[in-house]
């Protein structure tokens, strides 16, 4: 099976479901799911969260979502436990589709990881 079909079937399967289990089944588009890594890498999940701290999250889960692929290295927690992270790398400059496949490619990647989906 070609990589790209292989990609668009466990992004739908991965979609279908999140959706299911955050959205009751309403498909979530690509940023509410980098939300979602955002609130997991930062663990607090019992809380509300304001604007910013919904732009830093979604922040957190880029840097940690593409920190295999060498752009992000993992810095520190501060004091209220968030991750920071470093550049490592520039990312390239990209067309929105081939960002939105580099990030769908490591969501992916990411939840395989975590054992979401096989």
């Amino acid at each position: 099976m070609s990589r790209d079909i292989q990609l668009k079937e466990r992004w739908n399967e991965l979609v279908e479901q999140l959706s299911n289990q955050f959205a009751d089944g309403d498909p979530l588009e690509l940023d509410a799911i980098i939300y979602l890594v955002g609130v997991q890498e930062l663990g607090q999940y019992h809380r509300k969260y304001k604007k910013d701290d919904k732009l830093d999250l979604m922040h957190i889960a880029i840097c940690r979502l593409l920190e295999p692929y060498g752009y992000y290295e993992f810095s520190h927690f501060d004091e209220e436990r968030w991750p920071h992270y470093t550049i490592k790398e520039e990312l390239p400059p990209l067309k929105a589709g081939e960002q939105s496949v580099l990030m769908k490619e490591a969501i992916v990647s990411y939840f395989l990881e975590k054992e979401y989906i096989a």
